[in-house]
C-alpha cells in the first residue's frame, strides 16, 4: 500500500551550514499571509460596530508568567482567507470508538483539533502542545484569546496549566517569524499537520528565546517534552522523531542556525514583509523603536478610582502588599511585574481596573460634566465607558454590535458599581437611535490594531495590507453617521489604535474638513516605542467641536 503520510526530511547540515536559506522555507507561513482575515469592528482588533464577532480586546490584561510546570493545522505556505474565522471542519470520531494511530496506508482526514491527549495535566507537555493547538487556530484565521479559550475547553485545563499554555502561546506568536524561518532552515518543508509545526514553533520559541531574555526551561527539558507531545497525539505521533532530531539539530547548531535567520527581516523583526515596509515608511526614524516595542511584554497599568480612593492612597496599598508599582498618569498606576488580577488589592471591589495609560486619556479628552448625554461607541469590552462613569455623573449610553461583548461592558459596569444603558448595535447606522442629540461622543472606530500587538502578538498575522483601506472607509462610514448624533458645540473624540496614517491623521483630517468641524487640542499620534514616559500602546486622539447652528 502507499503511504499516505506526507513526508518531511531534515536538510543535509552542510546546506544549512553553508548559510543558503531557501527564498521558499523563508517565505512559507506568516510571511507571505499578511493575515488570515479582515479586521473586526470598534476601534479595537476587532470590529464591533460592524455586527461581526470582535477578535480581540485592547483593554485586555496582559500576560503574566505562569507558574512553572514539570518536566495544528499549520500550512507552512499560510492561506490567505477573506472570511472572518473561518476554521476547518472539526474531525468528528464515533463516539463508541477511541482515539487511535492511523497506519501509513489510510488516507489523510482532517485534524483531529479536540482531541484531549493523555499528559499528566501540570507538564510541560501538555503546555506545548494546547500551545501549538493555539497556534494553528490563529493560522486559520482565529484570534489567539478565542483560540486558547477553545483549546482551554477541549483540554478539560486546570488553572496551571491555562497558565502555562497562554505564556507559551503568547511567546511563540512573537517569535513566529523567526521560528518560521529556523524550521526552513532545517527542514524540506513545512511540517504536516500544521499542528505539528506549530509544536516546533513553540518549542522553539522556549529553546531561543528574546534577546534580553532568559530561557524558561533547561533545554532538555523542552526537547524531551516536546518528543512526549508529539507522541500524545494520534495526528502525528509517527513524527516524534523529527521532532525530536530538529530540536537536537538546532542545540547543537543555535549559533550558525540564528546568524544565517536573522538575515531575514522576518525572523529578525517577526512581522511580515507588509507590516515592516509600512511601518518604516510612516515613520522612517522610529520604525526600528516601534517594531521591536511591539515584541516586547507589555506592562500591567491599573487605572484607578477616584470614587474609591486616590492614586497616592492606593500606592501605600500596593506597598503594603509587597507591589512595587509608580504612577505613569493621572489616574494610572503600573506595576513593576505583572500579576494576576486576583492577586491585585481592590481590583474585585472596583477600586481599580486594568487599562493602558494611553487608553486613559480618552475620558478626560471629553472634558465631561455632570448632566451630560454621552455615547460610547463601540464600547466593548467596556473600559472607556467605566473611566467616563468614574470622571462624572453622566447618562451615558454604551453601544456595541455583538451582544457577548456588550455583556462584557455591563459585567465591568458591575464591579465598578456602575449603571449605563447598553445597547447591541451599529455604530454605522441609525437603527437604534432615538433622536436625541448627545453633549459627548467617544468614536473608538474600527481598524487594523497596528499599534496594540504587544498586547496582542497575533494580530500582525491575522492582518492583510489591504484591511487598512477597507477597515478606513468602515471608519469613516461611522464617524460620519455619529457626527450627526452631536449636539451643537458637542464635542466629538476619535480614536483608533491603529499606526497608519490612513486610519489616523489622514482620517482626522478628511473628516474635519467634510464636515467643517472645529479641531481642538488632542495628543495625536502616540508611538509605542517603550521608555519609562512612553510606556502605552500606540493610539491616536483627534478631538472635534461641532460649530454652533
Amino acid at each position: 500500500m502507499t503511504d499516505k503520510r506526507p513526508t518531511l526530511s531534515l536538510k543535509p547540515k552542510a546546506k544549512a551550514a553553508a548559510g543558503s536559506a531557501r527564498t521558499g522555507a523563508v517565505g512559507r507561513g506568516p510571511a507571505q499571509s499578511g493575515g488570515g482575515r479582515p479586521a473586526q469592528g470598534g476601534g479595537k482588533p476587532g470590529p464591533s460596530s460592524t455586527g461581526q464577532a470582535r477578535a480581540l480586546d485592547k483593554d485586555a490584561r496582559p500576560v503574566g508568567k505562569p507558574p512553572r510546570v514539570q518536566g495544528g493545522d499549520f500550512p507552512g505556505a499560510a492561506r490567505q482567507r477573506g472570511e472572518q474565522g473561518r476554521l476547518e471542519p472539526r474531525y468528528e470520531r464515533q463516539r463508541e470508538e477511541a482515539p487511535r494511530l492511523r497506519q501509513s496506508h489510510e488516507v489523510k482526514v482532517q485534524p483531529q483539533r479536540d482531541f484531549r491527549p493523555d499528559l499528566k495535566p501540570d507538564s510541560l507537555a501538555l503546555a506545548l502542545l494546547g500551545a501549538a493547538n493555539a497556534v494553528s487556530r490563529v493560522r486559520t484565521g482565529s484570534a489567539l484569546p478565542q483560540a486558547l479559550s477553545a483549546v482551554f475547553s477541549a483540554y478539560d485545563a486546570a488553572p496551571q496549566a491555562r497558565g502555562a499554555i497562554q505564556d507559551i502561546a503568547y511567546r511563540t506568536m512573537r517569535q513566529l517569524g523567526r521560528g518560521e524561518v529556523l524550521l526552513g532552515l532545517m527542514t524540506t518543508k513545512a511540517p504536516e499537520p500544521p499542528m505539528l509545526a506549530g509544536l516546533l514553533y513553540a518549542a522553539l520559541a522556549l529553546l531561543d528565546p528574546a534577546e534580553d531574555g532568559e530561557p524558561p526551561y533547561e533545554a532538555f527539558t523542552v526537547v524531551d517534552q516536546a518528543v512526549s507531545a508529539a507522541a500524545a497525539h494520534p495526528d502525528f505521533a509517527h513524527a516524534k522523531a523529527m521532532v525530536n532530531a530538529v530540536l537536537r539539530r538546532f542545540l547543537r547548531e543555535r549559533e550558525a542556525l540564528v546568524e544565517q535567520a536573522l538575515r531575514e527581516p522576518l525572523a529578525r523583526w517577526n512581522y511580515p514583509q507588509w507590516w515592516i515596509d509600512a511601518t518604516r515608511t510612516a515613520y522612517p526614524r522610529d520604525w526600528e523603536a516601534i517594531l521591536k516595542a511591539g515584541n516586547a511584554h507589555p506592562p500591567l497599568t491599573l487605572r484607578v478610582n477616584r470614587r474609591h480612593t486616590t492614586v497616592d492612597a492606593y500606592l501605600q496599598t500596593l506597598h503594603e502588599a509587597g507591589i512595587e508599582a509608580a504612577q505613569v498618569g493621572p489616574m494610572a498606576v503600573r506595576l513593576a511585574q505583572a500579576i494576576n488580577v486576583a492577586q491585585i488589592p481592590g481590583f474585585a471591589d472596583g477600586v481599580v481596573s486594568v487599562q493602558d495609560a494611553g487608553a486613559q486619556l480618552a475620558a478626560p479628552l471629553l472634558d465631561l460634566q455632570d448632566g451630560m448625554r454621552v455615547l460610547d461607541a463601540c464600547a466593548a469590552p467596556g473600559g472607556k465607558s467605566g473611566h467616563i462613569l468614574e470622571a462624572a455623573d453622566v447618562n451615558l449610553t454604551s453601544v456595541d454590535a455583538d451582544p457577548a461583548r456588550l455583556a462584557r461592558v455591563g459585567d465591568n459596569l458591575g464591579r465598578l458599581g456602575l449603571e449605563a444603558q447598553l445597547l447591541a448595535a451599529d455604530a454605522g447606522s441609525r437603527d437604534w437611535w432615538d433622536g436625541q442629540q448627545f453633549d459627548r461622543i467617544l468614536a473608538d472606530v474600527p481598524c487594523t490594531a497596528s499599534g496594540i500587538v504587544r498586547r496582542h502578538p497575533d494580530i500582525r498575522w491575522l492582518r492583510r495590507k489591504s484591511d487598512t483601506s477597507q477597515l478606513a472607509t468602515l471608519s469613516t462610514k461611522i464617524l460620519d453617521n455619529l457626527w450627526q448624533m452631536l449636539l451643537p458645540n458637542g464635542k466629538l473624540l476619535f480614536v483608533t489604535c491603529s499606526l497608519w496614517p490612513q486610519e489616523s491623521e489622514a482620517q482626522a483630517a478628511a473628516f474635519a474638513v467634510r464636515h467643517d468641524a472645529v479641531r481642538l487640542d488632542a495628543p495625536g499620534q502616540l508611538l509605542p516605542t517603550g521608555g519609562s514616559g512612553q510606556d502605552h500602546d500606540g493610539l491616536f486622539y483627534a478631538l472635534f467641536q461641532k460649530k454652533a447652528a
